[in-house]
Parts: structure tokens; C-alpha cells; sequence
């Protein structure tokens, strides 16, 4: 057991004596495999198992990180960017669902929605999708509800005004597009909640591989537009979540 929270209420609800909650709270914070130190109080810091990048991890390491974390009592665990020829290696060892597209695994069942609210995921053009999916299948791995408005660019800007209503009843919004990234820009001027705009590297040549995009996005005019790195759907799909999860303290 390795949620605080979950083995105080143990103690609280009288399925766990003192002194063994003692003892696991006293266990140690980290299991050191020698390749990684995984991380097991991640999610009582946090509220957010560690997530695990796959893309520079050989097979057998990322097996044997997902193995501590399922050892010591994670539900759910997030494997980012992961090549489908790795996937069906780590398949012969740990049962997961995978998605090609975005490259990611999720290990075990989705959680519960516990956010307050919907997370709108929307993008320029369908090229834009990979990065989108990434995003949205983070959240939901998060325990957030996902509305995915794809193929909404500025080219045709009455696809967006059809979901108007999706927009201005969300509790944030990630708005992913490539090109000159003006998507953001309009999104933060329909929305009256947080904006994270995701530029990508769809484009012609001087949109420079996402620069373009990632510089519109850094200058507009928008207020309340925050903005993450070239193709980085994991970590605006994290932000929008602790956004959404987001709790009045004391």
C-alpha cells in the first residue's frame, strides 16, 4: 500500500491496525533496480503514479520498472512514447492496452473521473491527431473526462463555432495545431478557462519542424494561453489535469 491517504483511511475504517501503518509509511520511498530508482511515493506527493518514458528504455527495463510499481500496489501505470516493435516485447511480459498512434500503454484499468470538470482536446487538422491522442489518453489515465474536437483549424473556422458549447463548458481547454498555430489564439478568445496550446511539427518548410507554431503560440494576444514544447501532448495532458484536479485547501 503505498498512498498515505489510502492507509490512513485503512486506519480510520479499522482494516489496519497503527503499527502496521506505521510500517508502511516507514517502508522505503524508492526501489533502487540498479538501471532506475523508481520513484514508489510519487502519487503521495504527487497524486500521480510515476509515469514512465519509454522511448530511450530498453524493453526489459521498462518491464522491470512497471513490475516495481505494480509490486508496491499502483493501479495504473503510464508508458509514454513507445514504439509499437518495443510494445510487442513488453507485451510478452505485462498486460496492457496500447495506442499506436499516440505510442502510449496504459498498464491495468482507467480510474475513476474524479476532476471537476470536462477537458476539451482539440486540434488544427487531423495530422495533428497523434499529438492530441497523447494528450487525451494521458487525462484519462489521469481520471479525467476527455471531449475531442479534432479537425477544427482556422481554415475553416465554423467547425469550431459548431462546438461552441463544448468550449465554453470546459474546465480547460488543450488546443494542439501545426501550421502557424493560430488555433490557440482563437480558442483563448471563445474560452473563459485555461487555454494549453500544444504547437506540433505538421507543416511546410518554414514552419521549421513546430517552431512557427511554438512562437505564434508564445506571442498571442490571448490572455490566459499557456504553452508547452514542439509535440508535447504528455505534458500538456498532465497540466491540464492538475489543473482540473485542482482543490480549494485548508
Amino acid at each position: 500500500m503505498s498512498n498515505i491517504k489510502d492507509i490512513l483511511e485503512s486506519v480510520k475504517g479499522g482494516t489496519l491496525s497503527v503499527d502496521e501503518a506505521l510500517l508502511s509509511i516507514k517502508e522505503k520511498p524508492f526501489e533502487d533496480l540498479g538501471y532506475a530508482v523508481v520513484d514508489l511515493h510519487r502519487r503521495c506527493r504527487q497524486g500521480v503514479t510515476e509515469v514512465v518514458y519509454g522511448a530511450s528504455k530498453t524493453p526489459e527495463q521498462i518491464v522491470g520498472i512497471v513490475n516495481s510499481l505494480l509490486k508496491n500496489g499502483e493501479k495504473t501505470i503510464l508508458i509514454t512514447r513507445l514504439s509499437k516493435e518495443k510494445a510487442e516485447i513488453v507485451k510478452r511480459s505485462i498486460s496492457f492496452t496500447y495506442y499506436e498512434g499516440a505510442k502510449i500503454a496504459i498498464v491495468g484499468s482507467l480510474p475513476e473521473k474524479d476532476g471537476n470538470g470536462k477537458v476539451v482536446v482539440a486540434t488544427g487538422g487531423t495530422s495533428d491527431i497523434d499529438v492530441a491522442e497523447e494528450a487525451a489518453l494521458t487525462l484519462e489515465a489521469l481520471g479525467n473526462e476527455v471531449v475531442r474536437i479534432y479537425d477544427v483549424g482556422v481554415s475553416g473556422l465554423h467547425r469550431l463555432l459548431s462546438r461552441l458549447d463544448d468550449i465554453m463548458s470546459a474546465s480547460v481547454i488543450v488546443a494542439v495545431a501545426g501550421m502557424e498555430g493560430a488555433l490557440a489564439s482563437v480558442i483563448g478568445g471563445l474560452a473563459d478557462c485555461p487555454v494549453i496550446a500544444v504547437p506540433t511539427s505538421v507543416g511546410y518548410g518554414t514552419c521549421f519542424n513546430g517552431l512557427s507554431a511554438l512562437l505564434s503560440m508564445l506571442n498571442s494576444c490571448a490572455s490566459g494561453v499557456s504553452v508547452v514544447n514542439i509535440d508535447n501532448g504528455f505534458g500538456a495532458g498532465y497540466q491540464a489535469s492538475m489543473i482540473n484536479h485542482v482543490r480549494i485547501k485548508g
